[in-house]
């Protein structure tokens, strides 16, 4: 188990922020994470769970413990049905699994290729692109109960997953290490192509009768040609979730903005693209000081160097300012400012 103090968070961050912890652990089975449990339950200092850090903003040094998962290692077991369980460690890269998945013949994660992260955070955060979430495959949790130590096993039901929603971000918070998550997976699973320009990009590419594999390549494509890689601009991907608003309000929008994209969450409610709300009010492509919204994705925060989290922060409540202001909808960040 690693086990490091005053530890640099830089490469824990894909915004790039530069800042520190006061100890750093990393677990890399689960004899280790029930080690890391009892420290952190020995320990008088915060703690934080953190993934690949895809989804975090760091607003300045972390004064306390944070706490990580390496656990590697993906299986699969398949019945004469065409059914599977895919389980994967907690540390498994998200679109390593992805990828594997694709390539045994599965297009269940197809259309969630290519978003950052880790597997573990991925079930917390109930990641989800294109029309597809990943709450829908989950099948079990394994984790280790910090209070107790105890391996504990969790099914997807017990989580209470919603739109980038779990348990694990409210009552849960800070009560398990998670291990491993188990996926459920069909070969019969219906490819899910009428979400934004999926087909377009299909079709572009002269693909009728689509694999999983060209599934997956269609939407790398698509994400490659509006996200920003990291390495290159500091972003953690998609920040303000996308708003879900009541039928009198769509209409009363739409009435306004007949151009407006939407997509029905229910016979009540309306999924307004957060990007398309924020490049009507002009943010495409502006900045404020070292902190900027990227030219291709409206929805998109980028360092744009040296930016600390706190100006990241600015930009992102003066764009909710004039998004309320201009439409009457409140923005909420999908990623967790620390």
């Amino acid at each position: 188990m690693l086990d490091i103090a005053n530890y640099s968070l830089t490469r824990h961050n894909t915004f790039g922020i530069e800042a520190r912890c006061s100890r750093f652990i990393e677990y890399c089975n689960t004899a280790e994470a029930v080690r890391a449990a009892s420290v952190v339950r020995e320990s008088d200092m915060p703690f934080m769970v953190i993934g690949a850090g895809s989804n975090l903003l760091l607003t300045g040094d972390y004064h306390g413990l944070v706490v990580h998962s390496a656990i590697k290692g993906k299986s699969i077991t398949e019945d004469a049905h065409g059914n599977a369980l895919l389980r994967c460690g907690s540390g498994e890269v998200w679109d390593e699994v992805v990828e594997w998945s694709v390539n045994l013949g599965f297009s269940s994660l197809a259309n969630l290729s290519l978003i950052p992260g880790d597997a573990g955070a991925a079930s917390v955060q109930n990641i989800g692109a294109y029309g597809s979430e990943v709450c829908r495959y989950i099948r079990e949790i394994s984790a280790i109960e910090i209070s107790s130590g105890k391996t504990v096993t969790i099914s997807a039901e017990e989580c209470n997953y919603g739109y980038r929603d779990s348990r694990f971000k409210h009552e849960w918070k800070g009560r398990f290490l998670i291990t491993h998550v188990t996926l459920m997976l069909c070969r019969e699973d219906a490819m899910q192509l009428e979400y934004g320009n999926i087909r377009s990009e299909l079709e572009r590419r002269g693909t009728v009768c689509p694999t999983p594999s060209d599934l997956r390549q269609a939407i790398i494509a698509i994400r490659k040609a509006k996200l920003p890689e990291p390495s290159e601009m500091g972003n953690a991907g998609s920040f303000f979730m996308n708003p879900v608003v009541d039928r009198k309000k769509y209409e009363s929008l739409a009435a306004d903005y007949p151009d407006m994209p939407h997509y029905p969450v229910d016979e009540n409610r309306e999924k307004i693209p957060a990007g398309w709300l924020i490049d009507k009010c002009g943010w495409k492509g502006k900045s404020m000081g070292r902190a900027g919204v990227y030219d291709k994705q409206a929805l998109v925060l980028v360092n744009l160097g040296g930016a600390s989290g706190n100006e990241i922060v600015e930009l992102c409540n003066a764009i909710k300012k004039d998004v309320y202001s201009r439409f009457g909808i409140e923005l909420w960040p999908e990623v967790n400012v620390v």
